[in-house]
């Protein structure tokens, strides 16, 4: 399953970006704006990117040999915003890796 690994990064980089574009820029247009198109274009792909992260954690959980609570903060990271970039630093890069 580590063949999954740089796939899961380009997941969790695109993830990151679809959910910061949504939150800071598509959401205040459609509330300041009354123009929700942009949630409608953003949301459909973001929501495919967010259920293809977890999944992807899942499988590769076990491979990465993360403990339970290195599991749970690659989860949650999910739905904090920039929280997938601090995953791919910490523990999905070799740098990150080395040091758990």
């Amino acid at each position: 399953m580590l063949k999954l690994l740089p796939v899961f990064r380009v997941v969790a980089l695109l993830e990151g970006v679809s959910y910061i574009l949504l939150l800071f820029i598509a959401t205040p247009i459609k509330y300041m704006y009354k123009d929700p198109q942009y949630v409608g274009l953003l949301g459909m792909p973001h929501g495919i990117l967010f259920m293809a992260y977890v999944v992807i954690a899942v499988l590769i959980s076990s491979d990465m040999k993360w403990p339970t609570r290195t599991f749970w903060i690659v989860l949650l990271a999910s739905i904090i915003p920039f929280g997938t970039f601090y995953v791919d630093k910490k523990y999905l890069t070799k740098s990150g890796r080395a040091k758990h």
